[in-house]
Parts: structure tokens; C-alpha cells; sequence
């Protein structure tokens, strides 16, 4: 894995060249070097988590251990953000699978 010297984001093979996925940084790629690397390529977009605020909740993996407090329903949709500082756990965003309420959950 390749990491941005701009930035510090992650790196895609594209060609003949590296490019950043955050700011189109470019490099020329060292094929030799690659062997040692673990790349994505072949994952799809069926395996990422969405992390974005208003990411559509549907599809993502589903909490059976939580109850919304609006209808009482035990089952929501859900993901996993580190929104403190790395040695404190990452927060859950919950989406109602019934009535659609949102909330988030510390551990």
C-alpha cells in the first residue's frame, strides 16, 4: 500500500502511475517495490462500509442488541465512525429498521 506524500491518503494503481484518492497526487509506480504490497483492487463496493453522515443506512449491516426509543423496535441498521481520538472506541450511528429514527450508541 502506497500512501500519499501530499496528504497521507491512500494510493490507487491507475496505469503506469500511483494516484492519491484524495487529491490526484500523482507518482510513477515501482512494479518492483508493488510485490510487497497489499492492495483493494479486487474488492467491491458491496464490502465497503458507507462513513459518510448522511450515508444511506439501508443495506448496512443490522444491530439486533439495541431498542429505539420511538417504537420500540429491535433491530437497526448501522455504522462504526472514530469520531474521538483513536484510543477512545468509535462511535455507532443506529437507523431504525421500522420508523426510520436515528441515533447514535458510545461503548
Amino acid at each position: 500500500m502506497q500512501f500519499c506524500d501530499e496528504c497521507g491518503s491512500m494510493m490507487k494503481p491507475e496505469g503506469d502511475q500511483l494516484v492519491c484518492t484524495a487529491c490526484d497526487a500523482t507518482i510513477d509506480r515501482d512494479r518492483e517495490q508493488e510485490a510487497d504490497f497489499v492492495t483493494t483492487e479486487t474488492q467491491t463496493d458491496d464490502e465497503v462500509i458507507e462513513t459518510e453522515e448522511n450515508a444511506d443506512f439501508e443495506g448496512k449491516p443490522k444491530a439486533t442488541d439495541v431498542r429505539c426509543d420511538q417504537c420500540g423496535t429491535e433491530e437497526a441498521w448501522y455504522y462504526i465512525q472514530q469520531t474521538a481520538s483513536a484510543d477512545e472506541p468509535p462511535t455507532r450511528f443506529f437507523k431504525c429498521t421500522e420508523c426510520g429514527h436515528k441515533w447514535r450508541g458510545y461503548n
